[in-house]
């Protein structure tokens, strides 16, 4: 961590204040606000719980800050004050830092570039720069769940974390087979302190209330709870991942490290070791090495949807690992989402309406099917358009479009600005529950486009990966993997 990103740290205290700052905006615009004293109550709750998290964030980084100076000896004792040695202080530190309305704010640190700087490198650096726990803790962590210590359970083992996790902390080990792994164990606690949070139902439906004043929130607050409560158990996201492992198994560009079973458990995950470069490194790279970035991460994530019926739906920067040529390594498969052919046959019939028929009174037709608009709402057809275009907008003109960090924001806007022109439309929509996570796409994947200048014709990739297109491969990339797919004989 450099000097720069430790000065960034300033804004960490608005994590804290996320809710009450949305509650703040919309009574600063003249909006009431009701509900039961309970809410407020837990609203005062979290608040105080992400106060002292940030805190003890703030502490971390200022200690983290101190050590750069520092010697290697001095270093070490430095963190090792700060290391949190007992399931208590997990639960007490990473519990305000790490819960569900952490997860939440996290994700707004890479989806709006009109996100002041200082707020979104705060929120960003709070994911990956969590206190770690004391090697002791770790200890008694893999011993009760692969019943020995890690030195005896592997080869080799490094105390010290590689990376700290949504809700674990990944360790390097190697196997008495000799194959090298990254080891993620689970913060005693972590699964309280989210249970605490998602039990505060009365917050999240005034947040998505003030939001969406449209939405039914029971079904969208359900749909949150069970993903991210399956985030919780290990052996759910071991299936996620063996899923897409064996889907992209000698894929060309698209690797998925392998599970590693007989270590796995519902608070210990152990896979294949993968090498590769961050997320921010890749920033530096040639445009031609970007492009191809790009172009990957896009068909990893389209295609799943129409190849896999599945999501990996934490399209968070550090989930990636690059390396030359477009080759991308997928990580965390913690947060998916699982789409019957029902509801992946409404995506299609959506896309064909809009997209290459251009015809809206079918599309209308299907938001008023499902639920997005009401049959009754009356708005003409350039009003709809205007809004709904956008959604699809990259894909609409078989041209070179460049996804460009103001497009990106013009996305977040289009979902949340109940101030600008298309107000009414807005307060209207209900979005239905199979399709919340799948809007992490148009907002997290395109808010990473919009950092690399992600250029390319997104149509022409669409239209191989649509099944009811079936479009030739339009790039090298493309051409590459249709070699893949024959000889595997997909």
């Amino acid at each position: 961590m450099n000097i720069a990103r430790v000065a960034r740290w300033a804004g960490v205290a608005t994590v804290g204040g996320l809710g009450v700052g949305l509650w703040w905006l919309r009574r600063r615009d003249g909006d009431e606000v009701s509900g039961p004293v309970s809410a407020a109550d837990r609203l005062q709750r979290t608040s105080r719980v992400a106060s002292a998290g940030a805190r003890a964030g703030a502490g971390y980084v200022t200690m983290r800050a101190k050590a750069l100076g520092a010697d290697a000896e001095r270093r070490s004792e430095l963190e090792a004050e700060f290391q949190l040695r007992t399931a208590e202080q997990v639960a007490a530190t990473l519990g305000g830092m790490k819960g569900a309305m952490m997860k939440l704010g996290q994700m707004a640190s890479y989806l709006d570039q009109g996100l002041p700087e200082p707020v979104r490198a705060a929120l960003a650096d709070l994911q990956s720069d969590a206190p770690p726990m004391a090697p002791e803790l770790v200890v008694e962590v893999v011993t009760s769940e692969l019943g020995a210590h890690p030195e005896a359970v592997f080869s080799e083992w490094d105390p010290i974390p590689l990376a700290a996790a949504s809700i674990g902390q990944v360790h390097r080990a190697r196997t008495h087979d000799g194959v090298d792994v990254a080891v993620k164990v689970q913060y005693p606690g972590v699964d309280r302190a989210i249970a605490a949070d998602l039990e505060n139902t009365d917050l999240l439906f005034q947040m998505m209330s003030f939001l969406f004043p449209g939405l039914e929130p029971a079904p969208i607050v359900a749909e949150l709870h069970e993903r991210i409560v399956e985030e919780l158990d290990y052996r759910i996201e071991a299936t996620h991942q063996r899923t897409f492992a064996d889907h992209y198994r000698n894929h060309p560009f698209i690797h998925v490290p392998e599970v590693i079973d007989s270590l796995s458990t519902s608070r210990i995950l152990t896979t294949e070791l993968a090498e590769g470069a961050r997320f921010s490194e890749v920033l530096e790279w040639s445009d031609e090495e970007r492009q191809l970035a790009a172009e990957c991460l896009y068909r990893f994530a389209f295609g799943s949807i129409y190849g896999l019926r599945a999501f990996n739906g934490d399209p968070h920067p550090g989930n990636y690992l690059f390396r030359p040529g477009g080759r991308v390594t997928f990580l965390d498969f913690g947060l998916c989402k699982r789409f019957s052919n029902a509801e992946v046959r409404v995506f299609e019939r959506m896309i064909t309406a809009i997209v290459l028929q251009g015809d809206l009174a079918a599309y209308r037709r299907i938001l008023a099917e499902i639920g997005i608009l009401p049959a009754s709402f009356d708005i003409s057809d350039e009003r709809l358009a205007a809004y709904f275009n956008h959604f699809y907008e990259f894909v609409l003109a078989d041209e070179v479009l460049e996804i460009t960090p103001e497009w990106s924001s013009r996305s977040v806007r289009a979902f949340f600005d109940l101030s600008g022109p298309h107000a009414e439309i807005m307060k209207a929509a209900n979005l239905p529950p199979s399709m919340v996570i799948i809007q992490r796409i148009n907002l997290g994947l395109f808010a990473l486009f919009g950092d690399l200048g992600a250029r390319n014709n997104w149509r022409r990739i669409a239209e191989e990966l649509w099944p009811f297109v079936d479009g030739a491969p339009s790039t090298p990339m493309g051409a590459a993997i249709a070699e893949w797919e024959a000889a595997a004989g997909r």
